[in-house]
C-alpha cells in the first residue's frame, strides 16, 4: 500500500469515526434529555476543530513523518499490495477507540463527546500530510511504499523508483 494512501485513509476514518460518536453522542444525550451535554459537547468539538486546524496549517511533512521518509529503504520491486490489511495492521488503534468509546456511549454520552473532539483534532492535524508525501514523491522521482511489520511495531518505508515530475521554471530553463 502507497503510504499517501494510508495517510489519507487515515484523515478519512478519523473523521468518520468523529461523526459516529458525535451521533451516538447526540442520541445519547437526547434520549436522556440533557441539553447541557450538547451544549458543552458541541463546545469541545468547534474547541477540537480550531485546535485541529491550527495543528494542520502546514503544507510541509511533520519532523516524523519526513524521519519516517530518510530512513526509507530503498528496493526495486512494489512490496507485497495488501491494502485492508495494512489499513487494518496501523489503523486498529482507532478502529479499538472508536468501538470503546461508542459503546461506552451507552452508559455515559459525555464518553464519545469527548473522543469525537480527539478524532477531529487528529483528522485535521494530518489533513495536509499526504498532499506533502505526495509532491515530495514527485520531486525526488520516487514512491514510498508501506512493509508489511506487526502492528505493534513501528512504520516502515519503501522507497521505489518512480516518475520525476518537470515542472518549467519562470524563465524557461525548465529547470
Amino acid at each position: 500500500m502507497r503510504f499517501v494512501d494510508l495517510l489519507r485513509t487515515t484523515v478519512l476514518l478519523s473523521a468518520a469515526s468523529a461523526t459516529t460518536l458525535a451521533i451516538v453522542t447526540v442520541a445519547g444525550a437526547t434520549s436522556e434529555g440533557d441539553d447541557r451535554l450538547a451544549v458543552f459537547a458541541t463546545g469541545w468539538w468547534l474547541a477540537a476543530s480550531l485546535i485541529g486546524a491550527f495543528l494542520g496549517r502546514r503544507t510541509q511533512v511533520t519532523q516524523q513523518i519526513g524521519r519516517l521518509l530518510a530512513q526509507a529503504k530503498a528496493a526495486t520491486m512494489m512490496p507485497e499490495h495488501r491494502p485492508a490489511a495494512v489499513t487494518l495492521n496501523r489503523l486498529w488503534p482507532l478502529l479499538v477507540s472508536t468501538a470503546a468509546a461508542g459503546a461506552m456511549g451507552l452508559l455515559a454520552p459525555q464518553i464519545p463527546g469527548i473522543a469525537t473532539g480527539f478524532a477531529l483534532i487528529w483528522s485535521l492535524a494530518w489533513r495536509r500530510q499526504e498532499s506533502a508525501v505526495r509532491a515530495i514523491e514527485e520531486r525526488d522521482g520516487a514512491t514510498f511504499y508501506i512493509e508489511p511489520t506487526s502492528p505493534v511495531r513501528p512504520l516502515q518505508l519503501v522507497r521505489t523508483p518512480g516518475f520525476r515530475r518537470e515542472v518549467p521554471s519562470l524563465d524557461g530553463t525548465g529547470v
